[in-house]
């Protein structure tokens, strides 16, 4: 059934209801649309500081001297792409990954995973590059979608995935491939972030970990990005539940782990479901429960 929407209507129905990793695609897009403006721009005026520009506010310089002027390019980088294919190899990485861990996690999470997983495999980069004669310039969403990639991995290392339609492999394979590819080129200078590939694996792996404890990385992480909110706010968040038709729902924290964790179980049996059986053997119901699920 076709939809009767505009290009516009699309892409805005897209934004809102298709997930972070659409959200991060969007993201990225907006920011490669601006570095190509500004890349013909510099090509038109010849005017070098345009191309400064680029380079000053949206990479990670490893030099230390530059790093310190522009250390918010460990943020910058991670949406930023200079070269078209570059852009649309990370950005077709990004859907394939993305649409995988929404069905275990939620868009919250993915967006951590996304950041995090960046950040720490830019300062793998920054630490690398010390050892080189010049500092290299960093940018690409590589890390963190790897960061995405192995958590999945680990999580759900039986997800099969059909390489070209044709191949039939466990995911935990092609994370290996991934990893074994980057450990041993990760010295060679082939213009390849390799070490920003290490570092959003390491942060993938650490996501997974404790999963439902407050230890875990990315719950730590959470943690401290709603005490931020909560500061802005002005008021402190008491609950886990907000004030619903019948009044307000209070849950201890055991009672909120409890819930989630049983949640959590059930998506992990269904997911199970589907790799052995695939989609359509599901109940009405248990697509329901994911489809919910994923939507959080």
């Amino acid at each position: 059934m076709y939809s009767n929407r505009t290009l516009t209507e699309e892409l805005k129905f897209q934004f809102r209801h298709g997930g972070m990793h659409i959200k991060l695609i969007f993201a990225n897009s907006v920011v490669f649309l601006a570095m190509t403006l500004l890349g013909l721009a510099e090509q038109i005026t010849h005017n070098s500081r345009i191309d400064w520009v680029r380079i000053q506010f949206f990479t990670l310089q490893t030099n230390l001297r530059e790093f310190a002027y522009a250390p918010y390019g460990l943020l910058t980088s991670i949406f930023t792409h200079f070269s078209l294919l570059h852009f649309l190899f990370n950005m077709i990485f990004l859907y394939f990954t993305g649409s995988l861990f929404k069905q275990c996690f939620s868009d919250r999470r993915m967006l951590h995973v996304y950041i995090l997983g960046g950040i720490v495999g830019g300062i793998f980069e920054l630490i690398a590059n010390q050892f080189s004669e010049s500092g290299a310039i960093v940018l690409g969403a590589s890390g963190s979608i790897i960061a995405l990639f192995i958590a999945i991995a680990v999580y759900k290392p039986n997800i099969q995935i059909n390489i070209f339609g044709l191949f039939p492999l466990k995911i935990y394979i092609i994370a290996l491939i991934y990893l074994v590819i980057d450990l041993l080129q990760a010295f060679k200078m082939d213009g390849t972030a390799h070490f920003a590939h290490l570092g959003g694996a390491l942060t993938g792996l650490l996501s997974v970990q404790n999963l439902h404890s407050s230890s875990n990385i990315i719950n730590w992480t959470e943690s401290i990005h709603q005490r931020i909110l909560s500061s802005f706010s002005g008021k402190k968040k008491r609950t886990k539940f907000k004030v619903q038709s019948g009044g307000r729902v209070v849950k201890s924290d055991e009672e909120y782990n409890m819930d989630t964790k049983a949640r959590q179980e059930r998506i992990d049996k269904i997911l199970d479901k589907i790799s052995k059986s695939g989609y359509e053997s599901l109940t009405k119901a248990e697509k329901d429960f994911l489809f919910s699920q994923s939507n959080k």
